[in-house]
């Protein structure tokens, strides 16, 4: 039961970044990891057989996944990391050795250096991490550099040391990467300074560095000092670009929550993200289910309240994308609506994990009915379309008519939104001469309709017209002899802006890109088309194949075979003599060919 609980969860999961979380049957999270495709990352936990035994264990302990999307593969890094440091799951150690996760240390020096390391010792030293991505690490790290001239060689900058001249400038000041404190020229103070303000970034207060770099910039900008303040102007800039680029870590330096809603008929979804020093730090979404005559302002106000005492929130502060019920009373407590900013953004992360969460219930129900995910879609249809009964049934028809030549239409069926190939139907139109499209579409509707009629069939719900107004016109046309017109809904689909056309009506509906509706059309179209498009092809063909040699009677495959194995072409076999022929097929049909030959002479 377990494994097809989770395979129906994985079944589900958005191919989108994100962290994952597994849980044990104790509902602790065991896991946390990160993915640019968390569908395929999770799924393969369970496709594969493990080599690593810790992983093999890991697998048979998991019992719940939960996860977290988010905007792009960067701020997967900064959510796992965030994750890792508030839950502390056991097989992110077990699983990961002290070389996995490298960390970030501001040495206990007297000039402190910056780089990457992967032991965490004891020693007085600032450790920032882990990161799970090196590459990512290595971006942060080289982002610091950039904005702070800090040393990256390994001398003993002892203050009795820089005193005695003990050293000489390296290659990194001359290109202008570090100020030489080892030879006196950057000072104690300026370059400590330096190291506090990349502290700062690494907790993620990057608001509090760049707020402090504008006030000096504008400062040097005051005094004239332009050289100072455009070199501040391009540190200003990296901050700000780096700021700009993270949403779970951003330059909102304070505790908040932050909520969102949705809902259908029946449930409401509450998002919680929890955000400390400026870092989601905890995600949950819940389902809760409606009465008839709640109010979605009531909804959010209760969601508030529970979530708050289960996680023991006391965020002064409290992001939401409506206001609350006016009844909610929390002592020293402020609701925002954001409408730019960081603010923003986090609400725009919850709103797209609540969304995510609605269309995975959705999927989860679907996959155990499928037919419930057709009536929906067929409902929608019914809806967009704006037609009178549930188009179970639908048909589409598509001509095919390459120049002048073979015209065909094809019929294609759509039975609960899904091909019914055993019903498609090919035509060889009779009565049209030429490339006539529309004459076409009138000859193949009336043929198809009438004769179902006559078979007393059942009548599609929908029809679909390959074609713009012209070809919908004269569909309707034959509908009208046939006395269908009005009682069975049709429609045609242009194909330049996939527009929408009803009969006698000159405004074109255009559905949402990402509708079901338009998808389903869509498929309808494209399956005519192909079918069509086949149809014609083999007709063509059989046609480019015809030999002259199929209108003599008497003239058998066999005989044929023989023919043109020994004498190549037809060409050869008309100009050959009756003592030829014989000696291949017989006197016989040697004669019957030399008498067809010289009929048409």
């Amino acid at each position: 039961m377990t494994r097809e609980y989770l395979k129906n969860i994985i079944s589900n999961i958005p191919e989108k970044p994100g962290c994952y979380q597994f849980f044990d049957d104790k509902e602790i999270i065991i896991y946390v990891g990160k993915a640019k495709n968390l569908k395929k990352r999770v799924g393969s936990y369970f496709s594969k057989n493990h080599d690593n035994p810790k992983t093999r264990v890991l697998v048979n302990k998991i019992r719940d996944i939960k996860y977290i999307i988010v905007d792009n593969e960067d701020e997967t890094l900064l959510l796992e990391n965030n994750l890792i440091k508030k839950y502390r799951p056991r097989y992110n150690i077990m699983l990961k050795d002290d070389k996995t996760y490298p960390s970030i240390v501001i040495r206990n020096e007297y000039f402190p250096r910056v780089e990457q390391t992967r032991r965490i010792q004891k020693d007085g030293s600032s450790y920032f991490g882990p990161y799970s991505n090196v590459k990512s690490m290595k971006a942060l790290l080289d982002t610091i550099h950039k904005l702070y001239p800090i040393r990256t060689c390994y001398l003993n900058l002892s203050p009795e040391k820089i005193e005695d001249g003990k050293y000489k400038v390296c290659l990194e000041y001359h290109i202008k990467r570090c100020l030489a404190p080892c030879i006196g020229k950057q000072s104690h103070e300026d370059y400590l300074s330096n190291i506090e303000d990349i502290k700062q970034i690494l907790k993620g207060n990057t608001n509090i560095v760049s707020n402090q770099i504008y006030e000096r910039m504008m400062k040097y900008a005051e005094e004239q000092n332009f050289e100072d303040a455009q070199r501040l102007k391009d540190k200003y800039i990296l901050i700000e670009n780096f700021r700009n680029r993270s949403t779970v870590v951003s330059s909102v330096n304070y505790n908040i929550d932050v909520y969102s809603y949705e809902e259908d008929n029946s449930s409401a979804y509450i998002n919680y993200l929890n955000v400390h020093n400026g870092a989601v730090i905890q995600a949950y979404t819940f389902e809760y289910k409606k009465r008839m005559d709640d109010l979605k302002e009531e909804v959010l106000g209760l969601g508030i309240l529970e979530m708050r005492e289960r996680f023991g929130s006391q965020a002064k502060e409290i992001v939401v994308p409506f206001y609350p019920d006016e009844d909610l009373n929390l002592e020293n407590v402020e609701f925002t609506i954001p409408q730019r900013g960081d603010k923003k953004k986090l609400l725009n992360l919850s709103i797209q994990n609540v969304k995510q969460y609605k269309i995975d219930k959705l999927k989860k129900a679907e996959s155990l009915n499928p037919e419930q995910r057709s009536v929906r879609i067929l409902k929608g249809i019914q809806k967009d379309l704006n037609i009178k009964e549930l188009p179970i049934h639908i048909e589409c028809f598509d001509n095919s008519n390459i120049q002048g030549t073979n015209p065909v239409s094809a019929c294609v069926v759509f039975k609960m939104a899904k091909p019914s190939k055993k019903d498609y139907r090919h035509f060889n139109v009779k009565t049209v001469e030429g490339p006539d499209d529309f004459s076409t579409m009138k000859e193949v509707i009336y043929r198809r309709y009438h004769r179902l009629m006559e078979e007393e069939s059942p009548l599609p719900q929908l029809i679909v017209i390959d074609g713009g107004k012209g070809q919908l016109s004269a569909a309707c046309e034959s509908l009208k002899q046939l006395n269908l017109y009005g009682k069975v809904a049709i429609i045609g689909i242009a194909k330049r802006l996939e527009e929408i056309y009803y009969p006698e009506d000159s405004i074109p509906l255009y559905l949402d890109k990402n509708s079901d509706t338009l998808r389903v059309i869509q498929h309808l179209r494209d399956e005519a088309h192909r079918f069509g498009i086949t149809f014609h092809r083999n007709k063509r063909s059989k046609g480019q194949t015809k030999s002259e040699l199929d209108d003599i009677k008497g003239i058998g495959t066999e005989s044929k075979i023989l023919l043109l194995k020994h004498l190549k072409s037809v060409k050869r076999i008309r100009e050959s003599s009756l003592q030829e022929l014989e000696n291949i097929v017989g006197k016989h049909k040697a004669k019957l060919i030399t008498q067809h030959f010289e009929q048409k002479a």
